[in-house]
């Protein structure tokens, strides 16, 4: 376990047991209630511990003692900290999701931190490849004799795990799709008539996302010659799987991604990466906007706008490179 796991682990055994029933309850609301993702839940509550730590030193016995001057408290401390501005934006979300869901239950008199204002996370541009440095990438996986990038050598199945890499390079980028969702995929998942994969977001939204010739291909090679060589008791229904037989972890594919990127000759990318430089090239290619954003599953026009700024800010770069006015 880390020591940061087992930091949070510790503060939120000291806590009193009366916060440490809030926290619990609060976590199962926002895993049922509101359906939010593990990596979510597990962040909140993470803050929400550390907030509640923070109270307690401040002489707060129990939790109706919590105020709006603890909780800015407890954001001054991180920000001095040294806490970046999307942390202590995703912070104070946290602070006024439990505080709003603490007065609905009666734990709290009052919301107390619903004044709270967020501090505006800024937004960078995703790096992207460009349309020649994708292709490079994907055409990387062909030649028989180019060493496995993703995984150990020595593994068994090489020329299975060569096509699995294929395949997920195709996935990533030809749909767009998030690396959880790929490897999250099912074999009955995909519909090879339509070519389109069923992908389970965030939030459990479900979408439907189409895929390309290239992707069919290396679907096609994956299912008849590599999953098979793959396949053991443990694998179920998973579509993509790793050398051991089992589904495909989020971390293994990010290494498989950034080794195949070391191999082509690209600059590096992970596999967010992919899905930027896909929504930025439909864009580019003169996709709509919404259509986009049904594509990767955003559930705001306003997440997906940021493409838009990156097709703006590659018009200017090349206008500096290349009018003489410039």
């Amino acid at each position: 376990m880390s020591q940061r796991r087992r930091g949070t682990r510790d503060a939120h055994a000291e806590l009193p047991a009366s916060m440490r029933e809030a926290v619990d309850d609060f976590a199962d609301h926002l895993s049922r209630a509101r359906n939010r993702s593990v990596h979510t839940v597990r962040a909140y509550v993470t803050d929400l511990v550390s907030l509640l730590d923070h109270a307690v030193r401040m002489g707060c016995a129990e939790l109706p003692e919590l105020d709006l001057a603890v909780v800015r408290s407890w954001l001054a401390k991180q920000r001095t900290m040294g806490a970046a501005r999307t942390t202590m934006a995703r912070r104070a979300a946290a602070a006024r999701t439990f505080s709003a869901w603490a007065h609905r239950t009666g734990l709290l008199a009052d919301d107390v931190a619903a004044p709270l204002a967020s501090p505006r996370a800024r937004r960078e541009l995703p790096t992207v490849l460009r349309a020649d440095q994708a292709a490079a990438l994907m055409e990387a996986t062909r030649p028989a004799d180019v060493p496995q990038a993703g995984e150990p050598a020595g593994t068994e199945a090489p020329e299975a795990v060569l096509l699995r890499d294929r395949l997920l390079l195709e996935l990533l980028y030809g749909t767009g799709v998030r690396i959880s969702e790929a490897c999250g995929l099912d074999v009955t998942d995909v519909d090879q008539d339509r070519r389109v994969v069923r992908v389970l977001g965030k939030g459990g939204r479900e979408r439907s996302v189409p895929y390309g010739v290239p992707a069919q291909r290396a679907l096609d090679a994956w299912l008849r010659e590599g999953r098979s060589a793959l396949l053991n008791a443990g694998s179920g229904r998973a579509l993509l799987l790793g050398a051991r037989g089992g589904r495909l972890n989020p971390t293994t594919a990010r290494r498989i991604v950034s080794g195949w990127a070391g191999a082509a000759g690209v600059p590096r990318v992970t596999p967010h990466g992919l899905r930027h430089s896909a929504a930025t090239h439909l864009l580019e290619g003169g996709a709509d906007l919404r259509a986009v954003q049904e594509l990767l599953g955003h559930s705001s026009l306003a997440s997906t706008q940021i493409y838009t700024h990156v097709s703006v800010e590659r018009l200017r770069a090349v206008y500096r490179q290349a009018h003489p006015r410039a």
